[in-house]
């Protein structure tokens, strides 16, 4: 077997979960060979570059087997090579730093509530 589907090589290496969700990310632009969109039923080869934007990193494959099988996930590394840049790699790192965790406040009641006895105390029965 020399060509496989992009879709079914995707997900048969594990990029994406299912192949519905492969075929989707071709078909909104995400994927790229060797620099040119493609669709879903694109035939892909050895030595193809395969390019995957899941925002904010746009990852880089490069196709040594084309396969259309599931296979392990340790032989995954037999089957594609990850030539991703380092840089795509910070900016992942860089996204999770920018993240600010806030304070769960939609379940909480207020010392107001609890002392006016209108707000929702749970261990006394009292709903408001």
């Amino acid at each position: 077997m020399a060509e496989a589907r992009i879709d079914k090589w995707m997900w048969a290496v594990r990029i994406f979960k299912t192949r519905t969700i492969a075929a989707e990310a071709c078909k909104k632009g995400r994927i790229t060979i060797n620099g040119s969109l493609v669709k879903a039923a694109r035939m892909i080869k050895p030595g193809d570059v395969i390019q995957v934007k899941k925002p904010p990193i746009t990852y880089s494959f490069k196709v040594l087997q084309p396969i259309e099988k599931r296979v392990g996930a340790k032989l995954v590394s037999e089957m594609m090579e990850n030539v991703t840049t380092p840089d795509q790699y910070e900016l992942l790192g860089n996204e999770q730093n920018q993240r600010v965790r806030r304070p769960c406040t939609w379940n909480r009641t207020s010392d107001q509530e609890r002392s006016s006895g209108t707000g929702r105390i749970y261990n006394s029965r009292v709903y408001g």
